[in-house]
């Protein structure tokens, strides 16, 4: 017998169809969408206001469809990561805590096939896609899930290359349906997979950030292979099309590599680049990985850095760096390796 199908990430009219074809009454589908996403319910079992007839026959070919963390690190600074079983290998979900936010750093793929240089996730290779259940299953099963205030698809995988899941997540976790949340909550990152991001930005009003990390194309192709394919140049021509300067909010995160993209040359062609754009660049600092020589510049040179574009109309700010000590920071995300049990 094969796995049963889980119900978490199913629309209304999905659930609808499962239980008109499962001869249980149309209004079933009304009760389990809100056990599952309003009450949050672990079992079906958990459905009392459901026949034990129709219980029994959801049990026979579905589950909820969540799934506990198999491992999980705390940092000193009080981040968080946790490792999920998926149908295609183990991936890492962040919680960082800060003040009065409470984000969730979640992942959409095991592996990615952008190959990003300086990234861990790129250089495991893909395995897969994750379902809309193992994306909301990292939501709703953190110990601290009910904290949460944002979600940021920064974690493994390139959403877009998985977009029609991103999407259902997105209306999942907006919908009155769902969790209810504000689409301002949620922002997705991409490296500029220009056709997915079209389809993001005309059918959400989730906030887009753009992982730019290079204003030179040539120079960013070197580090991002994906720059052949979808020119930064192009990304902005398009993002230009749209309103960024209410509701909807659009940035760019940009790793500093020491004596790579952190001269006035490259300052001067960022203000170039995204002039006319209403936006903002978030700074981050590089964080070792194997086999790459490139290292972080100084903490003054990147105050410099900051300066010079928000002196000259771009609002620009350097990242916090949270969870250095369990690998959690930008780019460090890998799920190559093996871990025992939840701690």
């Amino acid at each position: 017998m094969g796995s049963k199908e889980p119900l978490l990430g199913k629309s209304p009219e999905e659930l609808k169809e499962i239980v008109i074809n499962n001869h249980l009454p149309v209004f079933t589908a009304k009760q389990i969408t809100e056990w599952i996403y309003k009450k949050r319910a672990q079992s079906i079992d958990e459905m009392t206001n459901i026949s034990l007839k129709g219980r029994e026959t959801l049990k026979e070919s579905y589950t909820i469809g969540t799934t506990n963390p198999i491992w999980s690190a705390e940092s000193t600074d009080g981040t968080k990561k946790y490792l999920f079983e998926t149908a295609h290998g183990n991936i890492e979900t962040v919680y960082i805590p800060e003040d009065d936010r409470a984000t969730l750093c979640v992942s959409c793929q095991v592996g990615c096939k952008m190959n990003c240089l300086f990234c861990m996730t790129g250089k495991q290779g893909w395995s897969g896609n994750l379902t809309p259940a193992e994306i909301l299953n990292q939501i709703l099963s953190i110990p601290d899930s009910t904290k949460l205030t944002n979600i940021v698809f920064m974690g493994m995988g390139e959403p877009f290359d998985n977009l029609l899941t991103i999407l259902k997540v997105c209306k999942t976790v907006t919908s009155d349906y769902g969790l209810g949340w504000s689409p301002h909550r949620i922002t997705v990152s991409t490296v500029g997979v220009i056709p997915g991001m079209i389809q993001f930005i005309k059918e959400t009003d989730c906030h887009l950030a753009i992982s730019l990390h290079n204003p030179i194309p040539e120079e960013r192709a070197e580090i991002m292979p994906m720059e052949k394919k979808y020119s930064i140049t192009d990304v902005i021509t398009e993002l230009k099309k749209y309103d960024w300067e209410h509701q909807r909010r659009v940035s760019f995160e940009y790793i500093v590599f020491e004596g790579i993209n952190d001269t006035q040359r490259h300052a001067t062609a960022l203000l170039k680049l995204l002039k006319g754009l209403h936006c903002r660049i978030n700074l981050i600092r590089f964080h070792k990985i194997p086999e790459l020589s490139y290292c972080s510049p100084s903490e003054s040179k990147m105050i410099a850095f900051r300066d010079y574009l928000s002196n000259n109309g771009i609002i620009c700010t350097i990242r916090r760096s949270r969870g250095e000590d369990i690998m959690a920071a930008c780019g460090l995300l890998s799920s190559n390796h093996k871990h025992d049990k939840i701690q």
